[in-house]
């Protein structure tokens, strides 16, 4: 074989694998007339038809030997008409969450893209209604060298895939 045949074959070989991480992105970008989230843990947050308050959690210091930390946000379908909740991951594979609904069905746990398939859900909300994330934090995940800050996202997405974020974050010690 070539240089040339060679450099060809690698080149179509880069583009093939663009390609897949194209595809296989999540679709996080909003729709016209959506606000972004903001993560200040005080503000209301609306994506698409969903509001929260209080998005952001903060775990403080958290130790790698004492295991996996939990917490729980809400959120509501705000608006007029029922919601579909079509899937939701984590920004990281130290991180896991499931969907709750007001019935009390669990669904999950969900975590990181390109780490594991992430099923649909397909789940809907009615107006008014709400629905509860339970996230679990393991800190010891990255082992040894995972100490130290983190933060961590959970994105929860629409039909028309407008994501609502939730966020925490820690300081992981040994």
């Amino acid at each position: 074989m070539t240089n040339k045949n060679i450099l060809v074959w690698f080149g179509i070989a880069v583009i093939v694998l663009l390609g897949l991480v194209w595809v296989a992105r999540p679709g996080s970008s909003l729709n016209p007339g959506e606000t972004s989230v903001s993560l200040d843990g005080n503000a209301v947050a609306t994506a698409s038809s969903f509001s929260a308050s209080g998005n952001a959690f903060d775990f403080g210091i958290v130790s790698m030997s004492r295991g996996k930390v939990t917490t729980t946000f809400a959120f509501t379908n705000s608006a007029s008409s029922a919601v579909t909740i079509s899937r939701m991951y984590t920004s990281c594979m130290c991180t896991s969450a499931s969907l709750i609904t007001a019935e009390g069905d669990r669904v999950g746990p969900f975590g990181m893209v390109g780490h594991g398939f992430v099923p649909g859900i397909n789940k809907v909300l009615k107006p008014g209604e709400e629905a509860k994330i339970e996230v679990v934090f393991d800190p010891a995940a990255h082992g040894p060298a995972g100490v130290g800050r983190i933060e961590r996202e959970v994105y929860v997405e629409t039909a028309n895939g407008s994501p609502l974020i939730f966020d925490i974050k820690a300081n992981v010690t040994p």
